[in-house]
């Protein structure tokens, strides 16, 4: 069987993507292998297609029993014999499953790695020939990265352990420049062919809101996709109990998932979301690695993640089926707050020496500044992001909050000089909101107890809107003419730039003509209703839900997600193409052979009832 044979039979597709058959190529001709690529894009293909090519069996090193069971169900439904070796399974299933990957009943073989240096492991290994190592969520190896497992750094140990030495590829979504060094270093790859084939993901749309209320605004994002799946993240446990509990007050079909909640109730609320029977996931950052859903239409954030990594990780898990779909981030000056919260009171890893620690808690804390000057950039969202990543492209993409609004230029000179003078001519240093709340004028106990109203400049903005104000001061925080401290209390100081402004420097800030909700308010409804039309094109709707309900049916038959019997991107091609024999079924992309000779049959006559009714 040639790769292009087995990628049509077990996966349905004609062609491969960007960078996977190179990938593939790679593996097949025994080199090691490193894939950077984006959240959809088909990383698991890279090592999926060689395993079923290669002689012996190929060990796929995950981090997450939930990412395992994914993919070894999507596996078997596509009629490849896969396994999991994990702690979910009970000491007999566990026994069950070593004797049958030592028989060669198995060609891949998920396992934690946590599992690779146990006696039995080791024993059975020594029967069977392996003939590659996949390294899935590669970044976890990095203490830079935003996953760090320890237990990632003893994987190279266990390659050594091997007889033969098999090739060993390893894949991640989401690696800036130090952490891909790691991840060729820390897993010993020799002379990798490395790919990476970019992180945008075109289809996704970025919008950033800083609402007044942010329930109100969550609210009018879940309207705007009624009847779709979405997950919301929160920072806190407290906050993702009363986000989900308000969803389910107000008649949505919510479920929750943090590490507050027990195992058996977090396995039974990912099912409920993963096999449709619950529309919205909150959750804390706790839930997601490694989800494969395809049918998620949003990702609502809110609260702003600590860095751009686990942000773009997380949002990334909308429209992995490559349909368009809506990544809002609502932002509030208090996220900064709990996440540097976070970050002071982080653990060590074991072995980090004090120096190290501290190196990794300012790291932390450079990524929270970059991640928060996202939140206020006037540059288009989505190069800002590949730009993090190291990624140059256009400067306008047309499809994020800050590319759909009209700015203006305002002269905020006078205003700056004012905020910077009042910081200068302070006793001590203070905290960026008592700022500009003396700024504007505020006669609350706090100025006055401290005398910030004998300040010469108090009161000097009382005309500014405080909103705006806050907006100036961001925006000197940004361009690095103020500098906000570490720590629970952090305080505002000047840097050398901000002289340049009082010696009769200029300074420019662009703001939204009208107020951003507003725009993107407006911008949301008018793509939602252009979604349907964009993604959807001639494709009957009601045709569409009743594939849709048959997906349904056989899902909970047959006891898998509905997404694993076939995604929304290809019951959308069937009802767009509406196939009437097994050739033209064949044509549909996500039905390959096995496929089809599980649910073809079933599919074509529904579209053939349909098509006499």
């Amino acid at each position: 069987m040639t790769k292009e044979e087995a990628l049509k039979k077990y996966f349905g597709y004609d062609s491969f993507r960007a960078g996977q058959e190179a990938l593939v190529d790679g593996i097949l001709q025994g080199r090691d292998v490193c894939g950077i690529m984006p959240t959809g894009a088909g990383k698991s293909l890279c090592y999926q297609i060689p395993a079923l090519l290669l002689p012996g069996i190929t060990l796929v090193i995950s981090p997450l029993i939930s990412l395992m069971k994914d993919q070894v169900t999507t596996l078997n439904q596509a009629g490849v014999h896969a396994a999991f070796l994990n702690s979910s399974l009970t000491a007999g299933q566990y026994r069950a499953a070593i004797s049958n990957m030592a028989n060669g009943q198995y060609k891949i073989v998920y396992v934690a790695p946590e599992r690779l240096h146990t006696e039995s492991f080791l024993r059975a290994i020594k029967q069977i020939h392996i003939s590659l190592i996949s390294v899935d969520e590669a970044h976890c190896i990095s203490q830079w990265g935003q996953d760090f497992r320890p237990s990632y750094l003893k994987i190279s140990d266990f390659t050594e352990l091997l007889d033969d030495r098999p090739v060993i590829a390893a894949f991640t979504a989401t690696a800036t420049k130090e952490v891909r060094d790691d991840i060729l270093v820390l897993l010993g790859l020799r002379d990798p062919l490395q790919i990476t084939t970019g992180f945008d993901r075109k289809n996704l749309r970025f919008l950033v809101q800083k609402p007044q209320n942010k329930w109100n605004t969550a609210m009018k994002m879940v309207r705007e996709h009624e009847g779709e799946c979405g997950i919301i993240y929160c920072l806190t446990r407290k906050t993702v109990e009363e986000v989900c509990s308000e969803l389910i007050k107000n008649g949505y079909s919510a479920t929750r998932y943090h590490a507050g909640l027990s195992d058996e109730e977090r396995r039974h609320n990912q099912e409920d979301f993963l096999y449709d029977r619950k529309q919205i996931m909150v959750a804390t950052n706790a839930f997601g690695m490694g989800i494969d859903k395809s049918n998620v239409r949003y990702v609502l954030h809110y609260n702003m993640p600590k860095n751009i990594e686990s942000y773009y990780q997380e949002a990334g898990r909308a429209g992995r089926d490559g349909l368009p779909s809506d990544c809002i981030l609502l932002y509030s000056g208090q996220d900064v707050v709990t996440n540097q919260f976070f970050i002071d009171k982080m653990e060590p890893a074991e072995d980090s020496d004090p120096e190290t620690a501290a190196q990794i808690r300012e790291r932390e804390r450079e990524r929270l500044r970059k991640m928060t000057f996202y939140c206020f950039t006037s540059d288009c969202l989505r190069d800002y992001i590949l730009r993090y990543f190291g990624e140059y492209g256009d400067s306008y993409c047309g499809n994020c909050s800050n590319c759909l609004t009209k700015f203006e230029e305002l002269d905020i000179t006078q205003t700056a000089r004012n905020l910077i003078s009042f910081i200068r001519e302070s006793p001590r240093p203070y905290g960026l909101v008592t700022v500009t709340d003396a700024l504007h004028g505020s006669g609350s106990s706090k100025i006055l107890r401290a005398g910030l109203n004998r300040n010469p400049y108090y009161g000097s903005c009382a005309s500014t809107p405080l909103y705006q104000l806050r907006q100036v001061a961001n925006h000197l925080v940004l361009h690095d003419y103020l500098c906000v401290s570490d720590g629970d209390y952090p305080v505002v100081t000047l840097t050398e730039a901000a002289r340049s402004i009082l010696s009769g420097g200029q300074i420019f800030m662009k703001i939204a003509q009208k107020p951003l909700q507003d725009t993107s308010e407006k911008e949301t409804s008018k793509a939602k209703k252009g979604t349907k039309s964009s993604v959807q094109g001639d494709m009957d709707r009601d045709l569409f839900e009743n594939l849709r309900l048959l997906r349904l049916e056989i899902a909970k038959a047959e006891k898998v997600p509905p997404y694993i019997i076939f995604s929304d991107k290809t019951l959308v091609q069937m009802c767009i193409l509406k196939p009437a024999s097994k050739e033209a079924m064949l044509q549909v992309s996500g039905v390959g052979e096995m496929k089809y000779a599980k649910y073809g049959e079933k599919f074509l006559s529904a579209l053939r009832d349909y098509s006499r009714a």
